[in-house]
This record gives C-alpha cells, structure tokens and sequence, in this order.
C-alpha cells in the first residue's frame, strides 16, 4: 500500500474529515489513483528521503480525487494560515478513519508500506 505522511494535527484533522485539502509542493505521479495510508509524524519532512525517526501512526485511508494549483480560497478547506503561490491542493476524501496505536514509517513522498490496515 503507499502512504502519505501529514504532520500532526492536520492528518487527524484530514481523518476527521475537517481538512479536506493537503497542501503540497510536489505532483503525485501522473494518472495516481490509488488509495493511501495517511501516515500522521510529529516532524516536518524537508528533504528527499528524510524519516521522522520517531515513525508515525496511521489515521485514515484516504484518496486523492483530483490536485491542482492551491488558491486563496483553499486556506480554509486546507487548515493554512497563509497562501503562496506554486503550491498544489490535493483533495482529498476519507475512505476509513484508523485508530491505532501502532507505530508506522513516516518518510517523505509517496511511499510503499507493507502493513494493511
């Protein structure tokens, strides 16, 4: 399964449905349809590769319906404090919220990940 990992609190923000756009600076592969494992860490994850070493816990299966430029009037949906420009919404729709106390890999990207939940 691939995961996504959303720093706390907006992945259980997104996992309760209050966050329903993910703000980030990068495309997900072209024609990606898949469902993920959204991956809530305590680290923000700057740099290619980078772990949070501490890992993460899984809060919600969710899909991405469709991504595009983030607009100003995204901030709400987003949970942002500000806009800037070249950034991208993912929208997103929760499919199965997760309560877990398992401790799960937190990286950067669109990762694989073999637990099921």
């Amino acid at each position: 399964m691939k995961a996504l990992s959303v720093v706390h609190p907006h992945g259980s923000r997104i996992a309760r449905g209050e966050k329903t756009i993910e703000v980030r600076s990068w495309l997900p592969p072209e024609g990606f349809n898949e469902e993920l494992l959204l991956v809530e860490n305590n680290k923000y994850l700057r740099e290619p590769n980078e772990v949070d070493p501490a890992g993460g816990k899984p809060v919600a299966v969710i899909r991405i319906n469709k991504v595009r430029p983030f607009l100003e009037s995204d901030i709400s949906a987003a949970c942002a404090t500000r806009w800037e420009p070249g950034y991208y919404s993912w929208e997103v729709s929760v499919i199965r919220q997760i309560h877990s106390d398992e401790v799960v890999l937190a990286t950067r990207g669109l990762y694989d990940i073999d637990q099921q939940f």
